[in-house]
C-alpha cells in the first residue's frame, strides 16, 4: 500500500528533522533574549540576526520546490 523505502524514509526524516531543529533554534533564540533581558528591540535584533540564516534555509527549500515545477 505505502511504499516506504530508504529514499522515502530519508526524505521524510530530513524534512521532519530539519523542521524540528529549526523550531528548536527559534526556542533557543527566544530563551537567549529572555535570559539576557534584551527588551523588545533587542529581541527583534536577535531574531533578525540569528533567524536570518533559518529564513534563508527555508527560502531555499521553497525556491527549489517552485523551480522543480517550472523546469520539469
Amino acid at each position: 500500500m505505502f511504499e516506504f523505502n530508504e529514499e522515502n524514509f530519508a526524505q521524510w526524516g530530513l524534512t521532519v528533522g530539519v523542521t524540528a531543529f529549526m523550531l528548536y533554534m527559534v526556542f533557543i533564540i527566544f530563551q537567549l533574549a529572555r535570559e539576557s533581558k534584551a527588551g523588545k528591540l533587542g529581541t527583534f535584533i536577535l531574531f533578525l540576526a540569528l533567524g536570518f540564516g533559518l529564513l534563508g534555509f527555508a527560502a531555499k527549500g521553497v525556491i527549489k520546490y517552485f523551480m522543480a515545477g517550472i523546469v520539469e
